[in-house]
């Protein structure tokens, strides 16, 4: 069965806005949350960047059932992976066993605060498998001293650590990163309906594996204020990850998607009230393979209103459908 996820997207709400959303997530009963992890919103009209870690630890004690998600962290260069790795038992121990940490190798939107420059994609890869490897080790238990290509880790050790180390999910983009995710994560992460990527995981070792995909929704009884407010703050979604991975800022973003057309969004997201489109949107997921989905409703004063339109019209039709 397809389980059906929320996201809590923090670059269009503040952090007690996004905690109050994950709240109605589980009260209108999602499956499950993800949350991403930026330090930059896309667009400025997205208008918002709280530390997601904050945010996932009030999370942690504000709700009760509802699994939380990294969607996703890159361990390279804002963040130390000895200090990912940290992070990520300290979430698993507040939320009792609830926490999956999905990596990936970042976009240069977030990680260029700290400088140092962008590096190429072979060399992003490369040093994300590093960092993976410390973050699985800590997790595991080991008293770590590591001296690597690109990470010095000098008798690390986690002091508070789960019993069980959260599940490491990583986002999969290309035939590299399938192949590492194949061999070295629990799960698979995606934002596009590629049956290619998960056959490509599942060669690289990932067969059985679970896989997690995401789609941004507008709802909105006015379809038209829908597709408005989905060109106004999420035009640029369809730039593809080659693009949105090296775009260093907003001002990037508005221009690469300054002559896309309300109608163009509209064509890629689901904009309204039609439940059936909604389905139909999220069906090429299920197709390709993927049993999790997590939905951006897009707008952060537009959740509560999607939150019960969830409840009691789109979950039903999707557990229905799928």
């Amino acid at each position: 069965m397809v389980r059906f996820g929320y996201t809590m997207m923090t670059e269009q709400a503040g952090p007690r806005d996004l905690v109050e959303h994950v709240v109605g997530a589980e009260r209108a009963g999602f499956d499950f949350s993800v949350t991403s992890d930026h330090y930059f919103p896309w667009l400025d009209t997205q208008g918002h960047a709280p530390y997601a870690w904050s945010v996932l630890g009030a999370a942690a004690q504000a709700t009760e059932r509802i699994p939380l998600m990294t969607y996703v962290t890159c361990p390279t260069t804002r963040y130390h992976p000895a200090v990912v790795a940290q992070k990520a038992a300290t979430v698993q121990l507040l939320s009792q066993g609830r926490f999956r940490l999905g990596l990936g190798s970042g976009e240069n939107l977030n990680e260029h605060v700290v400088g140092g420059g962008w590096p190429p994609v072979a060399s992003r890869l490369e040093k994300f498998e590093e960092a993976v490897g410390i973050i699985r080790a800590l997790l595991d238990g080991a008293e770590l001293d590591h001296r690597g290509r690109y990470f010095d880790v000098r008798g690390a050790r986690l002091w508070d650590r789960p019993d069980t180390p959260p599940p490491i999910g990583m986002a999969v983009s290309g035939p590299r990163s399938c192949a590492l995710a194949g061999q070295l994560a629990d799960l698979a992460i995606a934002t596009e309906p590629d049956r290619g990527l998960l056959e490509a995981f599942d060669r690289g070792g990932g067969a059985g594996k679970p896989r997690v995909g995401q789609l941004p929704v507008c709802y909105d009884p006015d379809r038209d204020k829908a597709v408005a407010r989905a060109h106004d703050q999420f035009r640029w979604f369809g730039n593809g990850w080659k693009v949105n991975a090296e775009l260093p800022g907003t001002a990037g973003f508005a221009g690469a998607t300054q002559f896309v057309r309300p109608e163009d969004v509209a064509a890629s997201i689901p904009c309204g009230d039609d439940v059936g489109a909604f389905v139909d949107a999220v069906r090429p997921y299920a197709k390709a393979g993927f049993d999790e989905i997590a939905l951006i409703q897009i707008g952060g004063d537009h959740q509560r209103p999607f939150l019960d339109w969830a409840e009691q019209t789109l979950l039903p039709a999707l557990r229905t459908a799928l």
